[in-house]
């Protein structure tokens, strides 16, 4: 059940009180939390408010939203935010539009297609490029507004904000897209495998909702939800194949035409933001956490370089990238999971985004252009440090080789020079009927520690370090294997092994896994031949953290990390399609024509 919790915060970005509070069972963590939902006493601005505007998109169905205004009269710079998460609990749960109502804007909340109070179809995300334009149009167009248009918003509200930007609506001034994508290939897969948290969003907070329009049986509120999912959870979970699962049949059609389409397929262009910078002219703040989910910061970053490149001569290329140690929507706690990073970790997130729209939308002259272009949160050390580029161009990459001392050995090492002679090499089962799961439901820095030494885990170490060593930057795996299955998974996954043991990890999954057939990215799968000896780069893991004096760097390979994506079958059939599947036997090779390693960016102290 406290994996409830965490779909919620990470899909949703509400606060854990607010979970507790919404549903009683979570009890146990509730000493206080519900209780310090209750906002100071402070006085509140006077706004006018009308609820449910029509909002008419181009095919002539019509959105709703609430729109609220200062109470003096006049035309105002205007932010409007998107949400398939119903804008009455929006505005009950966030303080961002009344500050930004004091401070003279005109906001818009708006439901987005089929949600809540608007009309149509909800399609996830396939709309929201034109009905984003539409809606920032309309806004901009009205007696109230000055024609100077803002969005901001996390993770969904997030996407919208991308999808309307690349349509170049031409009175968007500036955007604060948090906590989202960049490419498809990042978001409904990643590395070849589909995400099956795609499930739990779905369960959660978009099915009781389409349920209740269209009176289907099922759960219809999210208390409803959490009961029925308490009692189906393994079986929704392990469901095959994945196109034949019932429960979301007449629900969510888009979630079946997801599955259909394979990772490279040109149909997903449609959501492709890499290749469309140059459309965007908006000023964009990229926000996210290291521990956020792994499109988040790989999105963030690969967004904020895509657009210095569109904008490369610009006077202000007015884009920057702010990335703290945060799980998705945690951007103002200290904590993320098990580690605790101190006081600074948390930031003002509304006044992070009122500030941009302040100089972008406004015009102040109030600094946020001469800011630096990135600022990043080093875990281990717990400081915030500006930086002018990603990746840091005084980073280094350091190669740490796999080496083994027998293949039975489930730990092994990791040196600095490659093997002169070879290593034996070493060996893990990868069996999709029991495949290795992670032992904790919410998203953070856990101890997985109890993984080492398992038949279907793989660990290598550094000796202690003799002193600080900060990894900032993207990390390349480089591994070498042969097996006795057409197709695997891999996962190559960093930890920070502590004197006492712990071992946290360093980014939640997803930018770790590889599936083989995928290793080209190609639209037609590149199976494996038995036997023979194959590499695989995984070159999108990154994240920032000093390994302190005394502290190990770990390597943990698996084939799989349930339930997190979906399970290779391991015969070369889709796991889309097929129920069936077969063990197998992983041969990671440490010799001097096959290394194994892992490239990491470390930066020289100062």
């Amino acid at each position: 059940m406290l994996r409830l919790m965490t779909l919620a915060i990470r899909k949703l970005r509400l606060k854990p009180g607010y979970l507790i509070c919404l549903f009683p069972a979570f009890s146990l963590y509730a000493t206080t939390a519900c209780f310090s939902q209750t906002p100071p006493s402070v006085k509140t601005p006077a706004f006018h408010v009308t609820k449910d505007a029509p909002v008419p998109m181009r095919d002539g169905v019509v959105l709703r939203a609430d729109t609220l205004l200062p109470s003096t009269s006049g035309r105002f710079p205007t932010l409007v935010y998107r949400t398939p998460y119903n804008k009455e609990s929006a505005l009950r749960e966030y303080k961002t539009f009344e500050k930004a109502i004091a401070r003279g804007y005109a906001v818009v909340v708006q439901d987005v297609r089929g949600r809540y109070a608007s009309d149509g179809e909800f399609n996830a995300y396939r709309n929201e490029g034109q009905d984003g334009y539409d809606t920032i149009e309309w806004a901009a167009r009205e007696s109230w507004s000055d024609g100077n248009v803002g969005t901001f918003g996390l993770s969904y509200p997030g996407a919208v904000q991308w999808l309307a930007a690349v349509e170049n609506p031409p009175h968007l001034k500036a955007m604060v897209p948090a906590m989202t994508f960049s490419t498809p290939r990042n978001f409904f897969y990643s590395g070849g495998v589909f995400d099956g948290s795609w499930l739990d969003w779905i369960w959660f907070n978009i099915a009781p909702d389409i349920r209740r329009r269209k009176d289907l049986p099922g759960p219809k509120t999210r208390k409803e939800a959490a009961a029925t999912w308490e009692k189906e959870h393994q079986r929704l979970q392990e469901f095959l194949p994945l196109r034949d699962l019932p429960d979301l049949k007449g629900i969510s059609p888009f979630y079946y035409e997801w599955l259909s389409h394979p990772p490279a397929d040109s149909w997903w262009d449609w959501a492709e933001l890499r290749n469309k910078y140059d459309r965007v002219h908006a000023a964009v703040l990229n926000l996210s956490g290291w521990y956020d989910e792994a499109y988040g910061p790989d999105g963030a970053t690969t967004n904020f370089n895509g657009l210095l490149a569109a904008r490369r001569g610009d006077k202000d290329p007015g884009t920057r990238t702010v990335i703290g140690p945060w799980t998705h929507g945690g951007e103002e706690e200290s904590r993320s999971g098990e580690r605790e990073f101190g006081p600074s970790a948390a930031i003002d997130y509304d006044e992070l985004i009122l500030r941009w729209m302040d100089h972008y939308v406004r015009g102040m002259d109030n600094g946020a252009d001469r800011d630096s272009r990135v600022r990043i949160f080093v875990m281990g050390k717990n400081v915030w440090r500006d930086e002018d580029a990603w990746p840091l161009k005084r980073a280094r990459s350091e190669s740490f080789y796999l080496a083994s001392k027998s293949a039975s050995d489930r730990k092994g090492t990791l040196v600095r020079s490659v093997a002169t002679s070879s290593y034996p090499d070493s060996t893990f089962l990868s069996d999709p009927a029991k495949p290795l799961t992670d032992p904790y439901t919410a998203y953070g820095a856990h101890d997985y520690r109890s993984l080492a030494g398992q038949s279907d885990t793989l660990v290598f170490d550094t000796e202690p370090l003799p002193a600080d060593m900060e990894v900032t930057g993207p990390i390349r795996a480089e591994i070498c294997v042969s097996a006795d299955c057409r197709d695997l998974d891999l996962w190559v996954r960093l930890l920070d092994v502590a004197p006492d043991g712990t071992a946290f990890n360093l980014m939640s999954p997803g930018l770790d896994v590889l599936r083989a057939s995928y290793r080209d990215e190609s639209r037609q799968p590149e199976y494996l031949e038995p036997g023979n000896i194959t590499h695989l780069s995984l070159d999108r893991l990154l994240t920032s953290n000093t390994f302190l004096a005394g502290h190990r760097i770990r390597v943990q390979l698996s084939g799989a990390f349930f339930p997190h994506f979906s399970r290779n079958r391991q015969t070369g059939a889709s796991e889309v399609t097929t129920a069936q599947g077969g063990r197998c036997k992983i041969r990671v090779l440490h010799t001097k024509e096959h290394p194994s390693q892992i490239v990491l960016p470390v930066v020289p102290g100062k």
